[in-house]
């Protein structure tokens, strides 16, 4: 499992199992968390992870969580193709983050009971948006022209994998959205230090948002789903995630995987 939770003389005993590269779990950090005036806000899951491998990106060090929850590092292959492919990054971006940002509103209509997944959805609508309008913006002002261009098999193959009945269609469509985003705030951080200064700039501004994107997915998949199934979950879509970055992909996209010969 990926935590263990005892309560004791009102104490509560959070034991995490970090996660490690490839797929086993192999450190585990034991912390105190003393029991707050309950709200009915979604469960605050910390993250202790160890980097599952080094990396000399500074910025992804800010975030370990997430290259510790991802079972791979991109490509370096991807990373060159995306440097002479910077206009399909893009456009392929900017119809990501509208995506992203219509998966939320999805959620939120399907699930109007659920006020924590609301107010999560809510906020991450918004900031997907935002990034939205910003990719524009800087698509138009580098004259690059927009262009129908088809969607990678990433996020399709991942959904694959949802069960199609709840609890389980909710639970294991946030686990996608967490890998989707964990992805993504790993991605721009590879590229960060390749890029231009002012794409620099605007792409290292998305990690922070990225991250809590990732983390925000994850705590409402454990509220609203059994902590054993999650778990489980977790690790059958990480390992798929893990073989769509690794195996070749045809057309160069966001989030494809390695560019094919």
């Amino acid at each position: 499992m990926f935590h263990e939770v005892f309560d004791r003389l009102g104490v509560r005993t959070v034991r995490w199992i970090n996660y490690s590269c490839p797929s086993t779990f192999v450190a585990l950090t034991t912390v105190m968390v003393f029991p707050a005036k309950d709200t009915g806000s979604a469960p605050q899951r910390p993250y202790n992870a160890a980097p599952c491998h080094s990396s000399s990106r500074e910025t992804m060090q800010i975030y370990p969580e997430v290259d510790a929850f991802l079972l791979c590092a991109t490509p370096d292959s991807w990373v060159q193709a995306a440097l002479q492919n910077l206009d399909i990054l893009l456009i392929d971006h900017a119809n990501n983050e509208k995506k992203a940002a219509g998966a939320a509103f999805q959620f939120m209509f399907q699930y109007n009971d659920k006020f924590d997944l609301l107010a999560k959805m809510s906020r991450l609508a918004r900031e997907e948006l935002r990034h939205f309008e910003q990719v524009i913006g800087i698509i138009k002002k580098r004259g690059i022209p927009m262009a129908n261009i088809s969607s990678a098999r990433y996020a399709g193959s991942l959904r694959k994998l949802v069960r199609n009945h709840n609890p389980y269609r909710l639970t294991d469509a946030l686990i996608v959205g967490a890998i989707v985003e964990a992805r993504s705030c790993e991605r721009f951080a590879a590229l960060v230090p390749h890029l231009d200064a002012d794409l620099s700039k605007f792409y290292a501004s998305l990690l922070k948002s990225e991250a809590r994107h990732f983390q925000d997915y994850l705590k409402l998949a454990y509220l609203y789903g059994d902590e054993a199934d999650v778990d489980a979950k977790i690790e059958e879509i990480r390992l798929a995630e893990r073989e769509l970055i690794e195996s070749p992909d045809e057309d160069f996209r966001f989030h494809s995987g390695v560019p094919a010969l």
